[in-house]
């Protein structure tokens, strides 16, 4: 083992919190929707592609530069992430100052979301290597911190509007931002080669179920099913959670009758479920074990979508959505542990980065579809039945991970019997 002095893991975490918390706060851009809309007479439609945009780039970027986490390591990656996010939000404030609708789209959209991406993947990379017992619980940290950035920013960036003008709360945030990510980067590092925690060895297990399967590079990881499986579980959980989180506020109003103040809250509210459902579901599958969460997660929400539009019931509707958001949250803090379970921690950023354009794809499809089902029915309910199916077909494909493992495990049983 490396004589180098071992950092505090639980420093690591709180620096990887730190960069989601930031980032996370692009949850929160409806706070600007229609400051920028009565300012300069542009549709809501206009100032929302700002935001598809960033999580378009985040998709693109984590999937391009996943390379560049591995190779030159968290404390740059996070930096790079720091200016480039630092920079699109504070360039924000120019493009507001201009009036320019696409010089907002290149700073916040195109550069915001590049940060986005690599400030995403190197913390919860680092923290699977910083943690190889309880992957779920650190990962889960993390993104529990993106998850509830935007309950913490909404109303700090509604007090700004209000008190020092749109342009000036996007220099105060872009200059905060960089600040919070450089400090919560700096002491981000791999741990030493050969380090494990105290009391943890993996290699003296007899137990082949708390083994990876294996140890792979980005690229090798693209030739297994499994991988695919992981795509496609995470891209139909986010497509059908995105798209009820979209139509939440006219869910509420057309399905139970709340009152448009009452919806509003509801949606701040579910925000905390969201960051909980990621510690939660994170943390329990350290237990439970990452597929069977999974499986978890497609059997309660298939019911639920069915349930959800028929429902009349105000306390049905609100625990009926909360359960919905944790699993939500749940999916997105799970996956980096399940990734290092199946392909290792050799090039768990890249593999990540690759998976993690299920949820661009994912952005951009789930809010369409409702919104088009929405045009077409009248109603954004008719839409929940549709996605209530794709999560059977979910399902199957977590069951057909679950029985691909097994097989996986039992080939390394015999082999090490052998």
């Amino acid at each position: 083992m490396s004589s180098e002095k071992v950092k505090n893991r639980w420093l690591i975490a709180l620096g990887a919190v730190g960069i989601h918390i930031s980032i996370g706060s692009v949850y929160a851009w409806s706070n600007f929707t229609s400051p920028l809309g009565e300012e300069f007479g542009w549709s809501s439609q206009q100032v929302q592609l700002t935001f598809s945009l960033a999580i378009l780039f985040l998709g693109l970027s984590a999937a391009f530069l996943g390379w560049f986490v591995e190779k030159y390591g968290p404390r740059v990656a996070g930096i790079t992430a720091a200016v480039f996010f630092g920079i699109g939000v504070f360039g924000s404030g120019f493009a507001v100052q201009l009036g320019s609708l696409w010089t907002l789209y290149f700073f916040y959209g195109v550069l915001g979301g590049i940060g986005l991406g690599v400030g995403y993947i190197a913390p919860v990379s680092t923290l699977v290597k910083w943690f190889p017992d309880r992957r779920g619980l650190a990962t889960g940290m993390a993104i529990m911190g993106f998850g509830f950035a935007a309950a913490i920013a909404s109303p700090v960036m509604d007090w700004l509007i209000g008190s020092v003008g749109i342009a000036m709360t996007f220099y105060i945030l872009g200059a905060s931002y960089f600040i919070i990510m450089i400090l919560s980067s700096l002491y981000l590092s791999r741990p030493p080669k050969g380090w494990t925690p105290k009391g943890y060895n993996p290699d003296e297990s007899k137990d082949i179920k708390s083994q990876d399967l294996a140890n792979l590079r980005a690229k090798e990881s693209l030739k297994t099913l499994r991988f695919y499986y992981l795509w496609i579980m995470l891209f139909i959980n986010v497509t059908c959670g995105i798209a009820v989180i979209s139509a939440a506020k006219p869910l509420a109003e057309n399905s139970v009758g709340m009152s448009t103040a009452a919806a509003a809250t509801l949606v701040g509210v579910m925000g905390v479920f969201n960051g909980l459902g990621r510690l939660g579901w994170a943390s329990a599958s350290d237990y439970i074990g990452r597929a069977n969460t999974y499986i978890i997660f497609f059997v309660l929400q298939i019911p639920l979508f069915i349930l959800l539009p028929l429902t009349s019931s105000a306390t049905l509707f609100v625990i009926y959505f909360g359960i919905i958001y944790t699993c939500y949250g749940g999916g997105f803090a799970t996956i980096p542990a399940f990734i290092g379970d199946l392909f290792g921690t050799k090039e768990l950023g890249a593999i990540h980065g690759y998976i993690l354009t299920a949820w661009a794809a994912a952005g951009l499809a789930g809010p369409q579809f409702a919104a088009l089902m929405n045009d077409v029915t009248g109603s954004y309910s008719s839409s929940m039945i549709y996605f209530a199916g794709l999560f059977a077909v979910a399902l199957i494909v977590s069951i057909l991970t679950k029985i691909n493992i097994r097989r996986k495990q039992r080939q390394m049983k015999e082999a090490k019997a052998s």
